[in-house]
């Protein structure tokens, strides 16, 4: 009988509802269930329809969950969930059904931030993150490069964009460019049969001088308004736009400049690991340059596969086991959700 701990972890911080249990550094189950569909037709995600989707699901993705571990819910030994940052009232839905969970069946809840979730997940694959390593987070609210010392309490922002961030930017693009939401998946498929190098798109916050001020930093919204007006200039001007070319030089650009950052800080932080975490990361364009870059700094590369890349309750329930191995407590049924909780506050405490 194994004695490593068995963590049922929940994540609703935005429109997908991930239940996922594991045992040590082992994944039993990543139950999910998305809401996508019913904001697909608003271009964008409506917080008052996914806290209600949360609500739905959240029962048949637990009980889901619980089968495909083949455990029962009096075998989980303690609970992690989102506490942010993310929607509100999503985040309101998980943190409110842990602590049901807690409660009733007596064990430790542990509130975990979303962001840290992102880089713990990697274990179950590749084993123990090196200490420290460099983590770059891509979704579609958050860029960000980190510093991870401790990935249960010692986590130091370098970088993060000062506008849109990456996934969000796929996300209007795709938009303007007439695809499907969420825009990531849609814009590597168009890429894949493009010229990533047809249009010279601007690479932000890349200058000499940027650099100094933003050094780690990254922005995509001048990026995204240029696409926007070279689209309009050649329509206004009749000329027949190749969708796949556009989708492939916009790609181009916000991999280029997110690996430039990203290899940049190894080598100025003397951290020869990355892992690269988040729904962005699921993007095979960023995955194949990622790979190059590293290998041709001599940086060690880790990257979950798609499926542990979006939001799911496997990185929480990893993010808990960790905390649990590393003897970290539990806290009281006080704390809260934030749905601005800033990456360096790994753990949450009660109110």
């Amino acid at each position: 009988m194994t004695s490593e701990p068995l963590v049922l972890g929940i994540e609703t911080s935005c429109d997908e509802t991930g239940i996922g249990i594991v045992r040590g550094s082992t994944l039993l189950a990543d139950a999910v269930a998305s809401s996508v569909e019913e904001h697909a037709r608003f271009g964008g995600v409506v917080p008052e329809v996914a806290s209600r989707a949360h609500l739905e699901a959240m029962l048949p993705t637990l009980e889901r969950a619980l089968a495909t571990a083949e455990v029962r819910l009096g075998d989980i030994d303690a609970i992690a969930v989102t506490a942010g940052p993310g929607l509100t009232g999503a985040l309101l839905v998980g943190v409110g059904a842990a602590k049901s969970l807690a409660l009733g069946l007596g064990i430790p809840i542990f509130g975990v931030n979303h962001l840290a979730a992102h880089v713990a997940v990697d274990q179950l694959e590749h084993g123990p993150l090196p200490e420290p390593t460099l983590a770059l987070l891509v979704s579609g609210g958050h860029s960000s490069l980190l510093q991870v010392s401790d990935i249960t309490g010692d986590i130091e922002a370098l970088g993060a964009t000062i506008d849109d961030a990456a996934g969000e930017a796929f996300d209007k693009v795709a938009r303007l460019l007439g695809l499907p939401f969420p825009g990531g998946p849609y814009i590597d498929l168009s890429a894949k049969s493009g010229d990533a190098s047809a249009i010279a798109f601007p690479r932000g916050l890349t200058s000499s001088q940027d650099m100094q001020r933003h050094r780690y930093d990254v922005s995509f919204s001048g990026l995204k308004t240029a696409v926007a007006r070279w689209v309009e200039a050649r329509t206004a001007a009749g000329e027949t736009i190749s969708i796949p070319d556009v989708a492939a030089s916009f790609q181009e650009a916000v991999v280029d400049v997110l690996m430039r950052k990203a290899i940049l800080a190894c080598k100025e932080r003397g951290v020869d690991h990355l892992v690269i975490g988040g729904g962005v990361a699921a993007n095979s364009r960023l995955r194949e340059v990622a790979d190059q870059r590293c290998a041709a700094a001599g940086i060690r590369l880790r990257i979950p596969r798609p499926g542990l890349c979006t939001d799911n309750g496997a990185m929480v329930a990893a993010l808990g086991s960790e905390c649990m191995s590393r003897g970290r407590p539990g806290v009281d049924l006080g704390f809260g959700a934030d749905s601005s909780l800033p990456i360096t506050e790994v753990l949450v405490t009660s109110a």
